[in-house]
């Protein structure tokens, strides 16, 4: 995945814990199966589907289970880092730990959310000052004070508010104003006439009536509120820009100065808003103007009660985690049934490992480290990264399609690339936090407003590079553009996506093709506008430019033939970046795996030619299956294709796969050598 604003150069000693990090590998038993045979269906052609002949088998018998919104390989590995993360913290929760240490910090977290009784009998007690502080506003002007002062308290709404690097400066954090305001995912489910999207909409309705009746209104003045916040939304949301619109950084780059902002909404307060904020800056970054625009003129035409209704509900619906069953269970029903298509709530244990990691997350962090990941793992993924990074060079240096100038600038890029791996070698400072065991909702709150108070520290500040995006036992990994960087956390490396026991074939068509994916995001249709120093800069030639577009819209057409759930098809355009980075990723990968002992060999394994063994695993790390609310949802706002289409649509491109699988004219993925995406 990329990271867009979002994140070290990992080393072997943590060096806030004060110990060596231990050569676990001894303790774990050596994998020797690293290929799931029974998981195929070799009555289809791979030349037809290989995704199918890969995975077809396995695709047909598997059940998601009922608290899932899928299954494969990125949820068992999640699951299985989760169940680590259960083991740790039930260990910390269970001891007597020096107070505002890191175990007292995440147990007493952990412990906290564990007490469903606690949270049952205070219902919604936790949110009551601040429904109560709603509903005393009399209008919009008092509405934009208390949106201001929230911020401070870890809350706020109205403004979308980020700090990160300027991207024409990357080495200075700004503050980004971003377009917000809605309850619904996505601009696109206010407006699609599909009947799927219809019934959305009308469950959306009875989750907000069923939020309100919660708290004591009846039914019937419940509807009328929900009924307001919908078409307040939805004005709201033809304000907003699409997920295609997005991708442009430079469209979405609108530098103001706070007095020029004034003048966008001179309606609002802008300096008392900031001042309530704690926001002192003179200049700011607004990537969606639009909105505020409209904001400025909604605040004015809505009825206050209007907005007071709409802040309550996004109040109740943004602590609803935090409350009582009867507020977790409504939450679930939309939010997770609905939305996702998942049957049946988590186990609150799991539910409780990824709030701490997500709220106390390089904390938590430092005891899965120290625990589970091995200075081996790490080597062997240095050495993959520095083999991509070798053949990415030859393979620009190559290009018959780019200009000596820009390959000059593409090479100095790629060669700037900050490489980190693991977990970070400076741990974020958690010590004006501070957790009860008996008090979840307070616990949440406080963690929420050290976020906003590390965040604001930030501004006009230099940037800190040494930052991570993700934590460590996170199952992904990222680039990030402004610090032109790529990470993988600890937790993506483990088997099925990488084993320090398999041969060079599973892990290059595996982990490798990771690599070579982000490592290609840092040249796809919004990395490529980066410079090796993060900026937003134009480096291109325009005729480099205009070439690489001609290139990736091939790419784009191919995407957009792909359908999924009787006629639903994907958005090429949406998804063109992950699908550069998987072309490119894949094609990286199978050169450099080419250039070890196995690639350059033909000794076959599981009835296996090298060559064919690199496809299959590459083939079955994608093996996934959503259900289908998900895969609805995925559609429309992830810029991933489906699992079928990373797998099949950047293999239809490769010659090698061809070869490997006598792939003919004829044969379903077929595609002729000058229709073939040929970019990286």
């Amino acid at each position: 995945m990329k990271l867009n604003p979002c994140a070290l150069l990992a080393v072997l000693a943590i060096a806030a814990a004060g110990c060596k990090q231990k050569d676990k590998s001894s303790e774990v038993p050596a994998r020797t199966v690293f290929f799931d045979k029974t998981g195929m269906d070799s009555t289809v052609k791979p030349g037809d589907n290989f995704f199918n002949y890969a995975n077809g088998q396995w695709m047909k018998t598997v059940k998601i289970p009922g608290s899932e919104n899928g299954w494969g390989s990125f949820y068992t590995l999640d699951d299985e880092n989760a169940k680590h993360l259960h083991e740790i913290l039930e260990d910390v929760s269970a001891k007597s730990n020096p107070v505002d240490s890191k175990e007292q910090k995440v147990g007493d977290l952990y412990k906290s959310g564990m007490d469903t009784a606690t949270l049952d009998k205070l219902d919604y007690d936790p949110i009551k000052p601040m429904l109560a502080k709603i509903s005393a506003v009399k209008d919009y002007k008092d509405l934009v004070a208390l949106s201001a002062d929230g911020f401070k308290n870890g809350g706020g709404f109205l403004f979308g508010l980020s700090v990160s690097p300027d991207d024409r400066k990357s080495s200075v954090n700004m503050a980004h104003f971003y377009q917000s305001g809605l309850g619904l995912p996505d601009r696109d489910y206010y407006f699609k006439t599909d009947s799927a999207s219809k019934k959305i909409r009308d469950e959306y309705v009875k989750y907000m009536v069923k939020l309100f009746t919660l708290t004591g209104v009846d039914a019937a003045t419940a509807a009328k509120k929900a009924d307001g916040i919908m078409k307040l939304e939805t004005a709201i949301a033809q304000s907003h820009l699409t997920q295609v619109e997005l991708r442009d950084p430079v469209k979405n780059y609108n530098k103001f100065a706070v007095t020029d902002f004034e003048k966008q909404m001179p309606d609002v307060d802008i300096k008392d808003a900031f001042n309530r904020m704690g926001l002192k800056t003179d200049t700011i970054l607004v990537g969606q103007p639009k909105y505020y625009a409209a904001l400025d003129q909604l605040l004015k035409s809505t009825p206050i009660e209007v907005w007071k209704d709409k802040a309550a509900i996004d109040e109740i619906d943004g602590w609803a985690g935090s409350l009582s069953k009867r507020f977790r269970d409504a939450h679930f029903e939309f939010w997770n049934k609905t939305l996702a298509g998942e049957k049946e709530q988590k186990p609150r244990w799991k539910i409780m490992s990824q709030t701490v990691d997500g709220g106390l997350g390089e904390l938590l962090g430092q005891l899965y480290v120290d625990k589970y990941f091995t200075a081996d793992a790490k080597k062997r993924m240095q050495d993959l990264v520095n083999n991509l990074q070798a053949v990415y060079q030859d393979r620009i240096e190559k290009l018959d399609w780019m200009s000596p100038e820009t390959k000059k600038k593409a090479l100095e890029k790629l060669a700037a690339f900050t490489k980190k791996i693991g977990y970070p070698d400076k741990w974020k400072d958690y010590s004006d936090v501070h957790v009860a065991k008996d008090s979840f909702y307070k616990n949440q709150r406080d963690i929420a407003k050290h976020n906003y108070r590390e965040m604001l520290a930030k501004v006009d500040k230099q940037v800190d590079r040494s930052e991570w995006g993700m934590t460590p036992p996170t199952v992904n990994a990222y680039y990030n553009p402004v610090f032109n960087e790529i990470v993988f956390p600890a937790g993506l490396m483990q088997y099925p996506f990488f084993d320090n026991s398999a041969d060079d074939a599973i892990n290059y068509g595996a982990i490798g093709m990771f690599i070579g994916h982000e490592m290609t995001h840092g040249f796809d249709d919004e990395g490529r506008q980066y410079d090796k120093d993060g900026n937003l800069k134009d480096w291109w030639t325009k005729d480099d430019a205009d070439k690489f577009k001609k290139k990736a819209q091939v790419m784009i057409d191919q995407y957009n033939q792909y359908t999924i759930l009787n006629g639903l098809h994907v958005n090429g355009q949406l998804t063109q970046g992950e699908d550069l980075a998987d072309i490119g990723g894949l094609t990286i990968a199978y050169e450099a795996f080419k250039r070890t002992p196995q690639g350059k060999g033909d000794t076959k394994i599981d009835g296996m030619t090298p060559d064919q063994r690199f496809f299959m695993s590459f083939a079955q790390i994608w093996r996934v299956k959503n259900t289908d609310e998900m895969m609805r949802m995925r559609v429309t706002l992830d810029p991933h294709a489906p699992e079928m289409y990373r797998v099949n649509g950047p293999l239809s491109n490769m010659s090698a796969f061809y070869q490997a699988f006598g792939i003919k004219p004829g044969d379903k993925m077929y595609r002729d050598e000058k229709d073939r995406v040929k970019v990286w």
